[in-house]
């Protein structure tokens, strides 16, 4: 299936430069445990980790599945380097890393027994076909892990207008390209329609206070904010806010991760679910 069939996304929205890699990275740390203390498969799994980027959850995933052989790749050969610098660095040794396209994958169909997705379906105008033409690489039995965000679930405070609105564009930014940043909420009928077995969907809920300061730091100030910031020229492009109020409102996100009454609240969901045997 070509990758016009299956809906490929004609950009993504945050970038691929080194402060979107950096950004990654704080945002795999920020949430490894809370995501992944309750992930796991037998020894020796073969796991295939679909649109791997700079490596962020690649390293996560194969230091805590220090027994399992990852296969991770994704279609941007920059990322890949940066991936493979990564691993170098981590000493990881089960991990296998190239430049492959999602929507035609140099693998052998029924190659693998768990199909790692994460922060990928949200940048897809149709993850439903993406998903079901993975599954053919899957063996029956195999298993699927599925992590994504939900921007709808975000809340904070001080909930500034402008701070309000800058989230909002950032989602309708999203929506522009025909993509979908609240997917988090979609995931169980998702995978149900893509054919998939025994779906389970676990929300994952950040929280962020003073008292709780290197998650204000690394999730809302080195995560959330950058990820805004990102979108400002296409935001402002289109006219949707002032560069006056869209710095105010950024600026108001910031201080939910600065000030001593600042919180931010915001859901990731978890997916697992089983191919047919």
């Amino acid at each position: 299936m070509s990758s016009g069939e299956l809906g490929e996304s004609k950009a993504y929205v945050h970038g691929y430069g080194k402060r979107e890699a950096q950004r990654l990275m704080d945002q795999a740390e920020s949430v490894r445990d809370l995501i992944h203390h309750d992930t796991a498969f037998p020894p020796d799994s073969r796991i295939l980790e679909v649109a791997c980027g700079v490596g962020a959850q690649t390293v996560e995933m194969a230091q805590q599945l220090s027994d399992c052989r990852f296969v991770s790749f994704d279609k941007i050969p920059h990322s890949v380097g940066l991936a493979k610098v990564r691993v170098r660095a981590a000493g990881l040794q089960r991990v296998h890393l190239l430049t492959a396209d999602l929507f035609e994958p140099p693998f052998k169909p029924e190659s693998f027994d768990v199909l790692f997705v994460s922060y990928l379906l949200e940048h897809l105008p149709d993850p439903l076909a993406a998903l079901t033409s993975l599954k053919t690489l899957l063996r029956p039995g195999g298993d699927l892990l599925v992590v994504e965000g939900d921007h709808g679930s975000c809340y904070f405070h001080p909930d500034t207008p402008e701070a309000i609105r800058a989230w909002k564009y950032l989602i309708e930014v999203q929506a522009g390209l025909g993509c979908d940043s609240e997917i988090g909420r979609r995931l169980y009928p998702l995978l149900q329609s893509a054919g998939f077995e025994d779906v389970r969907v676990s929300p994952r809920m950040v929280y962020a206070d003073q008292s709780r300061p290197h998650v204000q730091n690394q999730f809302v100030l080195q995560t959330i904010v950058p990820m805004v910031e990102g979108v400002r020229t296409e935001a402002l492009a289109k006219g949707l806010m002032s560069p006056i109020e869209w710095e105010k409102g950024v600026a108001d996100l910031r201080e939910t991760g600065l000030s001593s009454k600042g919180t931010f609240c915001y859901t990731f969901f978890k997916a697992s679910a089983k191919k047919r045997e």
